[in-house]
């Protein structure tokens, strides 16, 4: 049973991200330079955030850098160095262009360039300044005074709530929660479980009700706006947070709602969601997708019973063969979205059945486009082998513990960590793992018996040398003897080393050694500049750790002496680069640099050729395998 397991797993191919990125082809295509919205001037606008969020995580699955250019590209086009944003006017207090905060988040994030916080900034400035409701709720535009409409919460509350993850505002939590509180309680309708698409607290307008301020009907896409912003939400909520429970317990009810109206035939929702068996209604791509990237993303990160699988999966293989048509130019076209519908202005637009069903039906509707893209992207990653289910990936923070100042100006760790992404972090190695099935934990104290109990796989990188920390945790025989029972027991050990000169490599190899694996303090793989040839290592066909890839970039390495019972796995003009050794129960694996942070899985610097998020996903699966049969 375990040969055939560990053929099945060796014949395992790299899991693409097909219609995703054949969204993202046409988006491309017809989109340029990312600067225009379906013909029309560029401006700041919420429909290309939509589009943006797609984009990053199809970024993130693949590591294809071109998809990161698109968002870098469309959003630079509005910003100045100072982080004025063109087009975009605070004082319109309209909710829907704090949308693209989200992607000048990432932007920060991941290149540390000010001009992208300074503009964030500004936008949470309006959010400081917004016009409110009497209980609270932010308005949904000036010119819509007193009213909250559900597509709100998604264009506000995911900027704000990562933005006080970010900076550390807790505070803020509180207010996030109590959006998503009032819009449920002054728009669902507890007999259907669904939410009404407005409230209007002064009752003033045409639409409202009188006795309740509510719209008279039930939107699809407004929900979804919802439920999106439920999900994405939660991510950053702390987790002991009483916020986080009751935003749960209103995506559990929304969940509901939204399959008890899922359309049995077609596994789509209606434009109109309650009224699916009425003239002139019609199935609407853009809430169906919305839906199924709520359900299946909720399923995902443990928010909703994994039964909700089961309809999201009907729901995406329905709007797939209800509105996904190959496009003639390559790629694919979103047929069924309709382009907009609102509230009040002018024409007014007075929340019946009939206006729901007048709007235009549309090609292409970038609210659409992103939100297909975001359902794929979530089902593509659902589709992943879930090979690494239940085992705990640890990484190192007391051997590898530097600090820097962070956004808020705070004392915080960096360097080869998990929720790092900027070049030096493992966001996008972790991202790879937990697609995967596994849980990330991170050790900031020195390893024991107990504290590596309950670990798989411990990784350790590049230790810290007294200019990089001022009192370094170096390796001792105590840490060794620790850390070296517990790989007999059965745990698999990753050592990410680094090249003489930029790590503890002398002390270090007392853990090393008894495994006989001995880092020779060189440094090999020199790159000039932009000549990134020179760090190319080509792997052979059949390489037992890399079975899918043949060109990896890895630059100043560490070469390595083996002795029994280690053995190299690859070597290149005489060097072991990299070795592995097999020690009672338990694996290690090794190579003399930190190598797969995310300078060299983005796809940013590297040229298409080399194969490293690849080489990540190969090295990932082959890690889980030896936990697996141990």
């Amino acid at each position: 049973m375990k040969k055939l397991l560990n053929i099945l797993f060796l014949l395992l191919p790299a899991f693409g991200f097909a219609q995703s990125a054949k969204m993202a082809e046409t988006m491309i295509r017809i989109w340029g330079d990312s600067l225009q919205l379906a013909g029309r001037p560029a401006h700041w606008t919420y429909d290309q955030g939509v589009v943006l969020e797609g984009f990053t995580g199809l970024w993130k699955n693949t590591g294809d850098g071109k998809y990161f250019r698109f968002i870098q590209t469309g959003i630079d086009h509005y910003l100045e160095k100072d982080g004025t944003i063109h087009t975009y006017k605070a004082e319109d207090y309209n909710i829907d262009n704090i949308k693209n905060g989200r992607s000048l988040l990432l932007l920060y994030k991941v290149t540390n360039d000010e001009k992208y916080k300074l503009a964030a900034d500004k936008l949470k400035a309006q959010l400081d300044k917004h016009p409110r409701t009497n209980e609270g709720g932010f308005w949904h535009k000036k010119r819509y005074p007193y009213q909250m409409w559900l597509d709100g919460l998604y264009m506000g509350e995911p900027f704000y709530a990562e933005y006080a993850a970010l900076f550390h505002d807790e505070a803020a939590f509180k207010d996030i929660t109590r959006q998503f509180v009032l819009m449920e309680e002054h728009s669902r309708d507890t007999k259907t479980g669904l939410l009404y698409h407005g409230y209007d607290e002064s009752r003033e307008q045409k639409w409202a009700d009188k006795t309740t301020g509510r719209s008279p009907n039930f939107w699809g896409r407004a929900m979804g706006w919802y439920g999106m912003a439920l999900v994405d939400v939660l991510e950053y909520f702390p987790q002991a947070h009483p916020g986080r429970d009751s935003l749960i317990q209103i995506l559990n009810r929304l969940a509901v709602a939204i399959k008890k109206y899922q359309d049995p035939a077609s596994g789509c929702w209606w434009q109109v969601l309650d009224k699916g068996k009425e003239k002139g209604n019609y199935l609407e791509a853009s809430g169906s997708c919305m839906f199924v990237y709520t359900l299946a993303k909720g399923v995902r990160l443990g928010y909703l019973p994994a039964s909700y699988s089961a309809v999201a999966d009907k729901g995406y293989k329905g709007l797939t063969k209800q509105f996904v048509r190959p496009a003639p130019e390559g790629g694919v076209n979103l047929e069924g979205t309709v382009s907009v519908a609102g509230l009040g202005g002018d024409p007014y637009r007075d929340g019946s059945y009939a206006y729901y069903l007048s709007e235009k039906v549309v090609v292409n509707d970038p609210k659409g486009v992103g939100a297909y893209m975001l359902a794929s992207n979530e089902m593509e990653q659902a589709a992943i082998p879930k090979t690494g289910k239940g085992m705990t990936v640890t990484i190192d923070n007391y051997f590898n513990n530097e600090f820097r100042k962070g956004a808020a100006g705070q004392p915080e760790s960096w360097h080869y960590i998990w929720n790092e992404m900027d070049n030096g972090g493992y966001s996008l190695w972790g991202h790879i793992f937990r697609n995967r099935g596994a849980t990330l934990q991170t050790l900031s104290a020195a390893p024991t018996a107990a504290s590596l109990a309950k670990t798989n796989i411990f990784l350790i990188v590049d230790p810290d040398t007294e200019k990089e920390t001022a009192q370094p945790n170096y390796m001792t025989d105590a840490h060794a003897a620790e850390i070296y029972n517990w790989v007999k027991k059965g745990g698999v050990l990753v050592v990410l080393q680094n090249d003489a000169g930029n790590s503890e490599i002398k002390t270090f190899n007392k853990l090393t050694s008894r495994f006989g694996i001995t880092f020779k303090e060189d440094s090999r793989n020199h790159v000039e500049g932009k000549q990134f040839e020179q760090g190319a290592l080509l792997l052979p066909a059949g390489n037992e750790v890399f079975p899918h890839i043949k060109k990896v970039y890895i630059k100043e390495i560490s070469t390595i002496t083996t002795a029994q019972p280690a053995r190299a796995v690859y070597t290149d003009k005489g060097d072991v680069v990299m070795a592995v050794s097999k020690v009672g129960k338990g694996t290690v694996f090794a190579v003399g640099d930190p190598w797969f942070y995310n300078e060299y899985l983005d796809g940013r610097r590297l040229p298409a050729s080399f194969e490293n998020y690849q080489a990540a996903v190969d090295l990932t699966e082959w890690l889980f395998r030896q936990v697996a049969h141990k």
